[in-house]
């Protein structure tokens, strides 16, 4: 049938105008902004170029041809039970039959996307979009499993309006993954019609993505082939990276922005630019690692690394790694024998001398996985079904920790069928000597869990200088939560010497009223700092009076926030970048444009929670009580939401309805956020308040009883409960709970005159 349909093409001389490139589509820039043309390195560094032309670098993009495509395109059929395609090709053209946004039809591929331990599909749609597909080609050796076509979500199928459909918003290469995998991108949104123009110096990442622009070094090269005397410094050189002169926090953060989980703050990067200057780091988040810094979610390297005492120390990528094939320097044990043996370089004079590759070390027999330093210190982490990642923390195994904050280890990594008692008990009889010390993990779990001290914990955490700066930033981050007993724990965050604790300090601030810190985050404006610090600085500032500043003072404010903002919007094309926008309109008072923004972000995800919240929550502040009903509702019976963040939403929909007066369906909507979300122990007191107010005593009896199952020392269930008690006049059984609030929190004033009262009233 295809055939049939190809050649009543070729006579009718019909094309396929729809999926055919348009005027934007993606391209290299014809502007070359200081970028040699792509041959001009190899004409001097062969050997170099060698090495590369076979790395994930070079493989990055490609066209799709012969040379490219690694996938079996010779009429295959797909379909693992929830996605089906067939791949063929037409001539020299790669196709794929796959639902899109309006049915089944056939879509020409146009790029390929890596190589190894698989392979993605590009194909461009209307807009200037790139779109890849879920189904990618499994590009192992068949002993491995590989050589297959197989899903990116096994089991799982997306509807053509859903954002993880392969034409949805989370599979746009424009925007998710494009900058990274071409040199100097730039993806050009427009934020208003949706669409893109994107442009790439080098469509994959090339010699200039690391060395950055190279036209200054070429025609330095051209007068030296005619001046043989010419000089040969770096400046001279036109060389605007000179890994040589660099410190070894600077060679890592030449590779960080690819490498790691991070906002960007402005659209195309330059290799030559500070990192902090074009991206932010993410932080430790519930969602990326665990309590620990161990990875959980797809971090790409540096978040861990930067943890690490090797970063520390003044190791970089390069001590590891070859610059130019990517590969590891040496391979097994022998790696991480350059340095830890018992006779380490002079480069790190602190470490011990020791045999480290022994059975008296690691415990395993010689040659076993156990014996691998890898397995103990690097644990892996299987991304994308077939791809195998290791955590470069470099950690020592801390099965204390899994017993206390719920984190894995590398014993029970391996050792599945045993327990983490089991794991600590094995280290300290090898290691009888072994010490652990205290951990940042028990300030980072301390706030998941939601525990009483985490407040406490967070704040010495911030403070504590001995820890890295990912792990402060992260307290920063979190102690937003917590209002305005924050803000002296977050000021000494902003006096931070490490500038990424002053950008998540700042940053918070956003959230809490700065409360006479003005002067300081006005001061984090200053040129001086790092574009992430400014930025999240003029976040914490947005909708701030600033009357009292010289007129020159403002006119420099105006030209940042101008800057800013236009930022804001080239990066809006991601529900959460949008999400980012909307929030810094709505802290700076914008309300209509904040509204429509929190819009956008819905109709690029309409499953985007915290868009739903914002926006309902702003609704509400506006005294627009059926929009926000309206928008709470969409997203409370939408069930492709997770269960918790639905949950929430019937929470924050049930209380709405409670304040326009419709009683009966709030009660509906507090069972469904309660049975959704059971881990939320304030649903339940809310819930039973209605119901008492409603005097429907047994009810709010029966919601209590049940949450305090689940949730036995939380306050707000506990004077709930001694509230609906006293109002029905069931005195000694509320002193019983008023009782146990007191042994709880002693020095609570509520828990201790409600005793007081109920004691005196009882015989």
């Amino acid at each position: 049938m295809k055939l049939i349909q190809a050649c009543l093409l070729a006579l009718l001389g019909l094309s396929l105008p729809f999926y055919s490139a348009s005027a934007n589509s993606p391209s290299l820039s014809n502007n070359s902004q200081g970028y040699a043309p792509v041959e001009s390195c190899g004409q001097c560094h062969q050997s170099q170029q060698e090495s590369w032309r076979h790395s994930d670098h070079a493989w990055s993009m490609q066209p799709a041809n012969n040379a490219s495509v690694l996938g079996d395109f010779d009429d295959v059929e797909f379909d693992d039970g929830s996605v089906q395609a067939s791949f063929f090709q037409r001539g020299d053209q790669y196709w794929v039959n796959i639902e899109g946004k309006v049915g089944p039809d056939d879509f020409p591929i146009a790029y390929t996307f890596g190589h190894y331990p698989l392979q993605q599909y590009l194909v461009e749609l209307p807009g200037g979009r790139l779109q890849a597909l879920t189904i990618a080609w499994d590009t192992r050796p068949v002993a491995e499993g590989g050589q297959r076509w197989f899903s990116l979500y096994p089991g799982q199928s997306f509807a053509p309006d859903d954002p993880l459909h392969w034409t949805g918003r989370y599979q746009n290469w424009n925007a998710m993954c494009a900058d990274c995998h071409s040199t100097f991108l730039t993806m050009n949104y427009q934020p208003d019609t949706d669409t893109f123009a994107t442009t790439w110096q080098e469509q994959n990442v090339g010699c200039q993505g690391c060395h950055g622009p190279g036209q200054g070094h070429v025609e330095w090269a051209n007068t030296v082939a005619s001046e043989p005397a010419a000089p040969h410094s770096a400046n001279d050189m036109g060389l605007l990276v000179d890994f040589s002169a660099m410190k070894p926090s600077e060679v890592v953060e030449t590779c960080a922005y690819c490498h790691s989980r991070r906002q960007p703050l402005k659209d195309g990067q330059h290799a030559q630019e500070a990192y902090l200057d074009k991206a932010l780091p993410s932080t430790l988040r519930p969602d990326l690692y665990h309590p620990d810094g161990q990875i959980q979610g797809e971090v790409y390297v540096y978040g861990s690394f930067i943890q690490s005492k090797m970063s520390a120390a003044g190791v970089t990528c390069l001590d590891c790694h070859d610059p130019h094939s990517g590969k590891r320097l040496v391979e097994g044990n022998g790696l991480c024998l350059q340095c830890h043996n018992d006779a380490p370089s002079e480069r790190f004079p602190q470490l011990t001398q020791k045999n480290y590759d022994t059975p008296e070390h690691h415990h395993h027999p010689a040659g076993s996985p156990g014996a691998q330093c890898v397995n103990c210190h690097m644990p892996e982490q299987t991304y994308m079904v077939v791809d195998p990642r290791r955590d470069h923390s470099f950690r020592i195994p801390r099965p204390d920790l899994t017993l206390s904050t719920g984190a894995p280890n590398a014993c029970n990594d391996c050792h599945q069928e045993k327990d983490a008692l089991w794991a600590l008990e094995a280290l300290e009889s090898w290691y009888p000597d072994t010490k652990h010390p205290d951990h940042f993990a028990a300030a980072l779990s301390a706030f998941r869990q939601a525990e009483q001290d985490a407040f406490g914990r967070l704040a010495g955490l911030i403070r504590d200088r001995s820890v890295p700066a990912i792990a402060r930033a992260t307290a920063a981050e979190h102690l937003a939560g917590f209002g305005q007993s924050a803000v002296s724990p977050l000021r000494s965050g902003l006096l931070a010497k490490e500038p990424l604790v002053r950008a998540y300090a700042a940053g918070a601030f956003a959230q809490v009223t700065p409360d006479g810190n003005e002067a300081i985050l006005l001061k984090l404006l200053d040129s001086d700092q790092p574009r992430a610090v400014r930025d999240q600085a003029w976040r914490a500032l947005a909708g701030a009076d600033l009357s009292g500043l010289s007129e020159a003072e403002q006119q420099q404010i105006m030209a940042f926030q101008k800057d800013f903002e236009s930022r804001l919007a080239s990066l809006a094309a991601l529900p959460g970048s949008r999400f980012n926008y909307a929030t810094y309109l709505h802290q700076a008072g914008r309300l209509v444009e904040a509204s429509k923004q929190y819009q956008q972000a819905l109709a690029l995800d309409p499953t985007f929670t915290p868009a739903r919240v914002n926006l309902a929550t702003m609704a509400s502040e506006q005294g627009d009580l059926p929009l926000a009903a309206e928008t709470l509702k969409v997203g409370a019976d939408r069930p492709e939401i997770p269960d918790a963040d639905r949950g929430h939403l019937a929470y924050l929909l049930a209380l709405v309805l409670v304040e326009q007066g419709n009683i009966p369906v709030a009660l509906r909507r507090f069972e469904q956020a309660s049975e959704l979300n059971p881990d939320n122990p304030r649903i339940s007191y809310n819930h039973a308040l209605v119901l008492g107010q409603q005097k429907r005593w047994q009810d709010a009896e029966n919601v209590l009883a049940s949450a305090l199952k689940q949730h036995p020392d939380d306050y707000g269930l506990l004077q709930a409960a001694v509230y609906i008690l006293i109002e029905q006049g069931q005195l000694e059984k509320a002193l019983g709970y008023a009782r146990r609030m007191q042994s709880l929190y002693p020095d609570d004033n509520y828990a201790n005159g409600v005793v007081r009262d109920l004691e005196a009233q009882l015989p």
